[in-house]
């Protein structure tokens, strides 16, 4: 039996939520920003209005307002987003419960059992409908047998639109698109894609295996598969938990960080919620990943293995410093950076030790990481502190941005 999967994907949430709660911003442009005053001023979501000037997510206010003279600025307000959010989640629920959030403004669902209420392309117009009725919001909804053509189908009509992707007509319809726009091809792997002539979804489909694998590698061949309609993947039951594949801390300095020891305090300071957090899901990081903005808004990445996996903030804090030192070139002042421990691995799993691993210093260091927890779980995050960030300016005094990445649709 051909499964009927829906992607909804609630239009510009942020921003529509926010011209729905004061109707007074309606026709006009409208941007959700961070903090100015922070540093966090980049644009987080916009309207359609303020998107018809090129604004793009992710650009400084003030860039903005050079597209734009009368864009109107706000301050996220999460509360409200997580309220509606939440509400759709309950109008979904009334006709399924395999019903998968991928962000907090897009939900797959599986509504193969749920006939009673009409087709797949009837069902999403009935939700469609509801949601704007009920909640004053709009939404794009794709319709196919598997969730990536879904979600290819709620991104290619907007706003308050239904495209259905059937599979007696998917190579027409999906083929022809820009291998952009498949999930899974970030704008590296399109990229890539495009230097050996792959530029379709089609093109990408009909690539052989043996050179898409050499390429880029186990990925590459998933891909391949689901740009010929062979995802499988099932819609998972709302709540159940995904896989942890990567936990993460970023912060926008108060002022640009112009010297190294600047990054070492913001890294340690990152780090010190990332291990509680690894403690916290039972995880061991193998592998660590920077992240480095500077004052042009230009980032770059980069990641390396751990020697031993650990959950120490001091560990990966001092890892992290090292792996900025061996590859940012100090082009330009830095921003913001992010600090992530990636390939994480399960903490009861047995650790390989070297042959000359100090084991009693790595046994003491857990004990004092340990006790340190406890104290800061029952006395507050700053009950402890390194005597190096006492006094450190540049760090803001609101909460940057937490990273915990499950696993996704590509492994």
């Amino acid at each position: 039996m051909e499964r009927v999967i829906l992607h909804c994907d609630m239009n510009n949430f942020y921003a529509s939520v926010e011209c729905m709660l004061d109707p007074s911003l309606k026709g006009r442009p409208v941007a959700v920003c961070g903090s100015a005053d922070d540093r966090h001023g980049i644009v987080l979501a916009k309207n359609y209005e303020a998107k018809a000037f090129d604004i793009k997510t992710g650009e400084a206010i003030w860039q903005a307002k050079e597209k734009c003279h009368n864009l109107i600025t706000i301050q996220p307000h999460y509360e409200q987003y997580l309220k509606f959010s939440n509400l759709s989640k309950e109008i979904y629920s009334r006709y399924t419960d395999l019903i998968e959030p991928y962000g907090m403004d897009e939900s797959w669902l599986d509504v193969t059992a749920s006939s009673r209420f009409g087709s797949g392309r009837q069902i999403a117009d009935i939700i469609r409908n509801t949601i704007k009725f009920e909640l004053g919001l709009t939404i794009s909804v794709g319709v196919s047998y598997n969730k990536i053509f879904a979600k290819l189908g709620s991104d290619m009509k907007k706003p308050d639109a239904v495209t259905e992707i059937p599979y007696s007509a998917f190579r027409s319809i999906v083929w022809p698109l820009p291998a952009s726009e498949l999930l899974g091809v970030g704008r590296s792997t399109a990229r890539k894609l495009a230097g050996y002539g792959v530029l379709t979804i089609g093109d990408l489909a009909q690539m052989p295996d043996e050179v898409l694998s050499y390429k880029l590698g186990k990925n590459g061949l998933v891909l391949k598969r689901f740009a010929n309609g062979l995802d499988t993947s099932p819609v998972l039951p709302l709540g159940h938990g995904l896989p942890i594949k990567s936990i993460g801390h970023g912060t926008t300095a108060v002022y640009d960080l112009t010297d190294p020891f600047q990054v070492w305090q913001v890294m340690l300071e990152l780090s010190q919620d990332i291990g509680t957090r690894l403690k916290k899901h039972g995880k061991r990081a193998s592998g660590i990943a920077i992240g480095i903005r500077d004052n042009d808004l230009k980032t770059r990445e980069w990641q390396t293995p751990l020697d031993l996996p650990t959950q120490s903030a001091a560990e990966i804090a001092k890892s992290a410093f090292e792996l900025f030192l061996l590859r940012y070139p100090w082009e330009k002042p830095i921003r913001s950076v992010t600090v992530r421990a990636i390939n994480l691995l399960p903490d009861n799993e047995p650790l390989q030790y070297g042959l000359f691993t100090d084991t009693l210093d790595i046994e003491k260091r857990e004990k004092l990481d340990n006790t340190i927890e406890s104290i800061r779980m029952r006395f507050g995050k700053n009950s402890v502190r390194n005597a190096v960030l006492l006094g450190a300016k540049m760090l803001p005094g609101e909460k940057g941005i937490d990273l915990i990445m499950p696993t996704g649709i590509v492994s």
